[in-house]
């Protein structure tokens, strides 16, 4: 290993991505990137390869190919296309860590490959332990390849748990409401996706503000808090947040409870997630308990206005494929609202109409979960058409 440590970054344009290249310019005598991907904006990632110079770019849309080499003529970086060339970057032996800012079930295969590969994984993927989570695990433990989350929720957990070795009595994760917390059920109807777009708190990509408004995106957390920590899902609770200054806490069994605390950057857990378990300096400003704004509050989820919650606990209780079947239909689903084909309320329909006619397989294969995620897209769209039908 190099005495920096050498980052492949997949998703380098997305949110994360962006987030994760602030830290790497924080911190450049300790960390260094040597791969980075992106899935369509061929132009940011040529702008990132000639500052960070990596050994590798990867462009995962084909028809980009020839604009990033050309661009990139002039630099000693290697150039490639397509899923299986993020894949095999994601194992290649230049890189120390594999940060995965890839979005959603695209950012499974990678993972594996990672991890598979021996790889310390920096974990923005949610959709991996969503959809794998079990057989992940297992195969985080047989290669030795540690999974770091970078989420900010189960980066307050693991910040909460480190040193500790009490019994766990729960996870309490919280979720700051998303832009309609506050919005009658009636109204719900009628959001746009421009509404649902504007996170009160986060800057996030478009899919997960999406998730984050109908707050299923608390529902894949719960889901991978399990996989990460081993607690059963009536052990992990969410709480409605809205200050986003507590990010997670942990009760044990003596009935103290951990917060980890602070802004709402999500540079603080990328950074986190590449140094730990040390901490390194961080030039960003001190918390001020005193003017930080509102005080601090905290109330349950309305699961009758956002029904996507309980299907995420519905689908962890089950296991098997059915987190594979959720996440590709609530993909589909988003994707059609953020398309203007679908209402913000139909989303959850599509999620509970494709968990219902999707068979659900109780200990399924990388390839099973691959056939319930094919499978699970078919029966969301065919739902869809036939929602669309009915209106006109």
């Amino acid at each position: 290993m190099s005495l920096r440590q050498r980052i492949a970054l997949l998703g380098s344009t997305g949110s994360i991505g962006t987030q994760t290249l602030d830290v790497v310019r924080r911190w450049p005598q300790r960390l260094e990137v040597s791969v980075i991907t992106a899935r369509e904006n061929w132009q940011m990632l040529a702008t990132q390869a000639r500052e960070f110079l990596p050994d590798a770019v990867a462009i995962t849309n084909k028809a980009h190919y020839a604009h990033l080499r050309d661009a990139l003529a002039d630099l000693p970086v290697k150039v490639y296309a397509g899923d299986d060339a993020v894949r095999q970057l994601a194992a290649a032996g230049s890189s120390d860590v594999v940060v995965n800012a890839i979005v959603g079930y695209a950012g499974l295969e990678p993972t594996l490959a990672a991890v598979e590969a021996g790889k310390k994984v920096a974990l923005a993927n949610k959709e991996s332990l969503v959809v794998a989570g079990t057989l992940l695990m297992e195969l985080s433990a047989r290669h030795r390849a540690p999974i770091i989350p970078i989420d900010s929720e189960h980066s307050a957990v693991l910040q909460c748990l480190t040193g500790e070795s009490g019994e766990v009595r729960r996870l309490i994760l919280t979720a700051s409401g998303g832009p309609f917390r506050d919005t009658p059920a009636e109204a719900l109807e009628h959001v746009t996706p421009h509404e649902a777009l504007r996170h009160p708190t986060w800057q996030m990509g478009a899919k997960i503000s999406i998730d984050s408004a109908t707050l299923l995106n608390k529902g894949l957390e719960v889901i991978e808090a399990h996989h990460l920590f081993g607690i059963e899902p009536e052990r992990i609770e969410v709480l409605i947040h809205p200050q986003s200054v507590v990010h997670s806490m942990v009760e044990f069994a003596d009935g103290s409870v951990k917060a980890q605390m602070g802004q709402p950057d999500m540079r603080l857990p990328i950074q986190y997630a590449l140094s730990f378990p040390r901490r390194w300096e961080n030039p960003c400003e001190k918390f001020n308990f005193v003017g930080s704004g509102s005080p601090l509050t905290f109330h349950e989820p309305d699961h009758t206005r956002f029904p996507a919650l309980g299907m995420a606990y519905e689908a962890l209780r089950r296991g098997g494929n059915a987190g594979a079947v959720l996440n590709a239909a609530n993909e589909v689903a988003v994707s059609a609202f953020l398309d203007g084909c679908i209402g913000f309320t139909t989303i959850p329909r599509v999620i509970e109409h494709t968990m219902e006619r999707v068979a659900f397989v109780p200990a399924p294969t990388i390839e099973t979960l691959r056939e319930s995620n094919s499978e699970a897209a078919k029966v969301a769209h065919a739902f869809i058409s036939k929602t669309l039908k009915i209106q006109k």
